[in-house]
């Protein structure tokens, strides 16, 4: 990823035969790394916390930043595509969670397994997808992620298992997944990631205790945004200390808009599983620009205020980006090139997902299994027969 972004940014500094500077100063002239003091983790049954004095290379600061403004990008995007009626049915968008996203995938590998509810364009992203599949999905299209057939709610790629719309259930199934981690002994964890809206399931209280019984390499992560759909964690929660919940099992609570207090909390807790001492749990408080899904506006339980508020103070983009031009670790024509970058290559998905076909009826039952011979699926009525392709 970093050399595609070091190929658009050489790419971009040429238009019309003549070279666009980008800056006065050289490449050299930049500082490769810097030290940055970040906010303490709170701490639950633990007797240490993730450091808060951590490093960021400009490398890495360059890598967060494009891949977090393409998720945002990406969403308004999205937003312009539902209003439209291009993209129907749920759609649940991510912005303003991004640190999130990008602070997990830094610290774990491609080889770990992660999944999540239906908020899961941006995981989708960071897990290996790209624009054009996840635009084109969402747009119900063949060249979609899933063929067109999954929509918002249902992205799949390695190692990631959606994209799951019943809510919390995603998490027992993680735990399947960490199950098998420890079963082949390879190194490996799954990340279950939930809403505070679903953190009071019950399913997910079962999975702790048997997560912890049988010491598996899960990270549980609550993404607090504050509001379960309307509904805000005071009105809905006896007690909004979600990374306590899991009782027995350690848990973090974490500045989810800071990217690089995602990132070390993240390394953490991964530490924490690989040396066989079972679950952690992890809160990641965040905060959401766009109501719950599309249908909701988002004004009706919180001030456009309040929004703006965090927009202003907390927002994980121009966190990162201040923290970069105040160490010297970027230009401002520098970022404003990776930004150009970015809206291109979203347009070109957005043109691609409004352009590209509708899967055909004869795909409907096709991918049924996996690996497995052609079969005959009865459609809607006994006499309907539809075939089945792996």
């Amino acid at each position: 990823m970093l050399s595609n972004i070091s190929n658009v940014l050489r790419a971009g500094a040429q238009r019309n035969g003549a070279a666009l500077v980008m800056s006065a100063r050289s490449y050299a002239d930049f500082t490769s790394q810097a030290s940055f003091e970040i906010k303490k983790c709170d701490i639950h049954k633990l007797d240490e916390a993730p450091a808060t004095e951590v490093v960021m290379t400009r490398d890495e600061g360059l890598q967060y930043y494009r891949t977090m403004q393409t998720m945002r990008r990406m969403e308004l995007k999205a937003d312009q595509l539902y209003k439209q009626k291009i993209i129907r049915g749920f759609c649940h968008l991510y912005d303003g969670q991004e640190a999130c996203a990008v602070g997990i995938e830094a610290a774990i590998n491609l080889t770990d397994h992660l999944i999540t509810a239906y908020r899961a364009h941006g995981y989708t992203l960071t897990r290996g997808g790209t624009v054009r599949e996840i635009m084109a999905e969402l747009t119900g299209r063949r060249g979609g992620i899933a063929k067109g057939k999954g929509g918002s709610m249902h992205m799949y790629c390695k190692n990631f298992y959606g994209g799951n719309g019943i809510v919390g259930a995603q998490v027992p199934l993680g735990a399947g997944v960490a199950l098998a981690c420890k079963y082949f002994g390879n190194n490996e964890l799954c990340v279950s990631l939930y809403g505070d809206g679903a953190a009071n399931q019950g399913q997910i209280f079962e999975t702790y205790n048997m997560a912890a019984l049988w010491k598996l390499p899960a990270i549980f992560i609550c993404e607090n945004n504050r509001y379960g759909m309307g509904t805000s964690v005071e009105r809905a929660a006896a007690s909004t200390d979600y990374y306590k919940r899991g009782d027995f099992i350690p848990g973090l609570r974490v500045d989810g808009m800071d990217i690089l207090c995602v990132r070390e909390a993240t390394r953490f807790a991964a530490e924490h599983c690989r040396s066989g001492k079972g679950p952690i749990l992890m809160e990641l408080q965040t905060y959401r620009y766009h109501g719950h899904s599309m249908s909701d506006p988002g004004v009706s339980y919180r001030t456009r205020e309040e929004i703006q508020e965090v927009r202003g103070k907390s927002d994980p983009i121009s966190l990162l980006k201040d923290r970069m031009l105040s160490n010297n670790m970027a230009s401002v024509e520098e970022l404003k090139e990776i930004d150009v970058s970015v809206r291109k290559e979203i347009e070109d998905a957005a043109q691609f997902a409004t352009t590209d076909p509708e899967p055909p009826l004869e795909d409907l039952c096709n991918h049924i299994f996996y690996n497995n011979p052609p079969l005959e699926v009865r459609g809607t009525n006994p006499w309907t027969k539809l075939k089945s392709v792996s």
